[in-house]
């Protein structure tokens, strides 16, 4: 098994690409996403989403969608990063890597979740930003033989180029994800959506 990654700026993509992911027969237990909720998109009222918010380390069930793994979407926490929607095994991993850890004694739970599962620490330190700053990350567990293909259907899905947005963020003075920072609030987030053009997918 070899994990496949993608950030979208759009949580539209990110959703499309879970759903490609499902129709390839990647079992939805395998499948993760985490998105930037700061807007509120996913609120109780809009989406009858249970928080856990609250206490940062739990995960409510959202009712609602088409069916896979996006019926078990919640809200959750995230150091640095602040409110998301997030299911499946990473948000899992993540949550527990969170409450179990000692403050000041972990990297972030996102950012554990994703290096233990064979994300090198660069990318995840990347990914993890890309959430903070409004986007949505997908994550699949897929059997070596089904990587070319799953790995194409993030990128159909409008995913963000690793390499393109790290020398950007760079440009920036960005080097690594930092979970002390305050999270981006609902405007920066529509600032940051603004420099990057939605691209028509593939």
């Amino acid at each position: 098994m070899r994990t496949v990654t993608g950030l979208f700026d759009d949580y539209t993509d990110a959703s499309s690409a879970v759903s490609a992911l499902e129709a390839a027969g990647v079992p939805s237990d395998d499948i993760s996403i985490v998105s930037n909720n700061a807007n509120d998109r996913h609120s109780v009222n809009q989406s009858g989403a249970a928080t856990g918010a609250e206490s940062g380390a739990g995960v409510g069930a959202v009712v609602g969608g088409a069916g896979g793994l996006l019926t078990g979407l919640g809200i959750m926490a995230i150091p640095g990063v602040g409110p998301v929607v997030a299911a499946g095994w990473l948000a899992a991993t993540a949550v527990g890597a969170v409450a179990g850890a000692v403050a000041g004694g972990a990297t972030g739970g996102l950012i554990g979740a994703l290096t233990d599962s064979g994300v090198s620490e660069d990318d995840a330190n990347l990914y993890a930003e890309g959430v903070r700053r409004g986007g949505s990350l997908v994550t699949a567990k897929v059997d070596d033989s089904l990587v070319p293909e799953a790995q194409a259907i993030l990128e159909r899905s409008n995913w963000v180029d690793p390499v393109e947005r790290r020398a950007l963020y760079a440009e920036e003075g960005w080097s690594t994800f930092d979970d002390t920072l305050d999270p981006y609030a609902p405007e920066q987030i529509e600032q940051e959506r603004d420099r990057y053009p939605r691209r028509s997918a593939l």
